[in-house]
């Protein structure tokens, strides 16, 4: 049987440094079980704008061991699940199995939503998520259960095999709203229709611009 692993790391910030990683396993597409989690010692300091948000401090890491000394309990899984995946593939070592999206299949699956965040996902769903009572939202372990509630509710509701879920992965995400710009908060719907050349110029300047940004905007220039 294949082993499906939801994992969630937390770090020094968007540029990686791994603080902490969690996981929990699905079996029989229902049951969570064998959650795992170790504090890490980072390679670089941790900035205070992460800090303030899983609170995590240099103190609390500063003897625990490296990420290379913990991954190994972690890996061997068939199919790892992460809400924003490439970011969690891209800060931990070689894992060895497919990455799963559960951003992505929720952008996907319900793409009327204002937002598919783990935690607006949670409560815009409803979901059935059991978390830890001394945890807190953006600790791993913590985010580890929303996330498999969030993968067993996108099963329910989808009836997408592994193999579909794989190929929604591995493709950029059509985005409703603009986060960054003049304007912020109108709908990519919206700017294509009344200011088409504010798209056009985004496109061609803004370097470290998402994948999914990008393909939205040429998605509705297009049109």
């Amino acid at each position: 049987m294949s082993v499906l692993r939801v994992i969630d790391t937390e770090t020094c910030g968007l540029n990686g440094g791994v603080v902490e990683v969690a996981s929990v396993d699905i079996e029989n597409s229902l049951s969570i079980i064998n959650p795992m989690s170790d504090f890490v010692k980072p390679d670089r300091p941790i900035e205070f704008s992460a800090m303030a948000i899983h609170h995590i401090t240099e103190d609390i890491v500063a003897d625990k061991p490296l990420i290379d000394d913990v991954v190994g309990r972690y890996q061997g899984a068939d199919f790892y699940i992460a809400h924003n995946a490439n970011f969690d593939k891209g800060v931990l070592p070689e894992m060895g199995g497919e990455w799963i999206c559960t951003r992505k299949l929720a952008a996907r699956l319900y793409p009327d939503l204002d937002s598919h965040a783990n935690q607006f996902l949670r409560y815009a769903l409803g979901l059935d998520a059991w978390v830890p009572e001394n945890l807190h939202a953006h600790r791993a372990l913590y985010d580890c259960y929303v996330t498999a509630a969030l993968f067993i509710r996108i099963s329910r509701d989808s009836s997408w095999s592994v193999e579909e879920m794989l190929e929604i992965s591995s493709q950029p995400v059509l985005l409703k709203t603009l986060r960054i710009g003049k304007h912020k908060g109108k709908t990519f719907a919206e700017v294509a229709k009344e200011d088409p050349s504010w798209l056009k110029w985004a496109l061609s300047t803004i370097s470290d611009m998402s994948d999914d940004m990008r393909f939205t905007i040429q998605h509705y220039l297009r049109d």
